[in-house]
C-alpha cells in the first residue's frame, strides 16, 4: 500500500492539472470500489471548480466550490493517470505513466475544463472516493481520530513524548498507531528507527523521562522522521510492486533504503559491522540491526 511519501507524490503531480479547473465530465464505470461510490456521484461532481489539493495522512482532500470535499484513497493498487490535450496520434492517448496492466481497471474518468483526462485505475479495487460536506470533514470517521501530521509543526520531541509516556508497546507499534501519528506506514518506520539508532523492539515509553520530559531518544527521533519522509517526497516515493506517480516516474527511494528488505545484508552504517534482521512485529516484517539500533 501507498504510504504518505508516496500519496504526497501523487498530490503534488495531480495538483496542477485540478487545483483552478473545473469537472467538465466525470465518468463512473463501476457501482463501486472497496465501498460504493457517493450517490449521483457525477452530477454531484460536474461542473465543480477545485479549489484546492490538500492530504491529511494517506487521503487525498480535493476542496470544491460547492463547498463539499471529495475524499480519495489509492489503497494497495489506486493510481492516477494524467493524459494531456495532443496526444500522439499513434497511440490511444499520451499516458504520462501506464495505468495497470489493462483499461478495464480504469473505473473513474476526470474530463476537466483544462484539456486534461485524469484516469483512475484500480486493478484490487481497495480505494475509494467519498464526497464529505467540507464542514463536517474533521468529525467524520475517517478524519477525526487521526493523530498529528508527520511533517507539521505539531509532531515535536514534546508531544510524542507526552502520547508515549508509560507506554509499554513497543516503539514501533506506536509510530504506526495512526491516533498519534498519521500517515507513517511500515516501511519508513524501519527507515526512521535505523537513522535514529532506536530498536523497534524498545518500549515507546523509552522516549520519556520519569517526569514524561522528552527523552534523548526522542530529541533524535523526531527530526530523522520529518528527514526520512522528505528525502523520500523528494525522490518521488518509493516504487514498491506496482505503484506508479501520475506524472509516470518511478520513485526511487527504494534505492535508498538502509534496512528495508535488506535481511541478512552488511549494516551500512560507517563501522558497524552488523548483519540486518527481519522479524515480525503486529503481523508486519520489521527490518533492523540488532548491534547498532539500541
Amino acid at each position: 500500500m501507498p504510504e504518505l511519501p508516496e500519496v504526497e507524490t501523487v498530490r503534488r503531480g495531480l495538483e496542477p492539472v485540478l487545483v483552478d479547473a473545473h469537472f467538465d465530465r466525470v465518468e463512473q464505470r463501476r457501482a463501486n470500489l472497496r465501498f460504493a461510490f457517493p450517490e449521483r456521484f457525477t452530477e454531484r461532481l460536474t461542473g465543480q471548480r477545485i479549489l484546492s489539493l490538500g492530504r491529511r495522512a494517506k487521503y487525498l482532500l480535493a476542496n470544491l466550490e460547492g463547498g463539499e470535499v471529495l475524499i480519495m484513497h489509492l489503497g494497495m493498487s489506486g493510481r492516477f493517470v494524467i493524459q494531456r490535450p495532443g496526444a500522439n496520434a499513434q497511440r490511444p492517448g499520451e499516458f504520462l505513466n501506464e495505468a495497470g496492466n489493462t483499461s478495464r481497471h480504469d473505473h473513474v474518468v476526470f474530463f476537466m475544463s483544462n484539456g486534461t483526462t485524469i484516469i483512475y485505475n484500480d486493478a484490487r479495487r481497495f480505494g475509494f472516493m467519498i464526497l464529505v460536506d467540507a464542514d463536517e470533514l474533521e468529525n467524520h470517521k475517517l478524519i477525526r481520530n487521526l493523530g498529528v501530521e508527520p511533517l507539521g509543526e505539531v509532531l515535536s520531541p514534546a508531544y510524542l513524548a507526552a502520547r508515549c509516556v508509560g507506554k509499554k508497546t513497543s516503539l514501533k507499534a506506536a509510530l504506526l498507531d495512526q491516533r498519534i501519528v498519521a500517515g507513517l506506514g511500515n516501511i519508513y518506520v524501519c527507515e526512521v528507527l535505523y537513522r535514529a539508532g532506536l530498536s523497534p523492539k524498545r518500549a515507546a515509553g523509552a522516549l520519556a523521562l520519569a517526569s514524561g520530559a522528552p527523552s534523548q531518544r526522542v530529541e533524535k527521533l523526531v527530526p530523522e522522521i520529518k528527514a526520512v519522509l522528505e528525502d523520500a517526497i523528494e525522490a518521488g516515493g518509493s516504487t514498491l510492486r506496482d505503484y506508479h506517480a501520475p506524472e509516470g516516474d518511478l520513485g526511487y527511494f527504494q534505492h535508498s533504503f538502509a534496512v528495508y528488505g535488506r535481511e541478512g545484508l552488511e549494516c551500512a552504517r560507517a563501522g558497524c559491522g552488523g548483519t540486518i534482521r527481519r522479524i515480525v512485529q503486529g503481523g508486519r516484517s520489521t527490518f533492523y540491526c540488532p548491534k547498532c539500533q539500541r
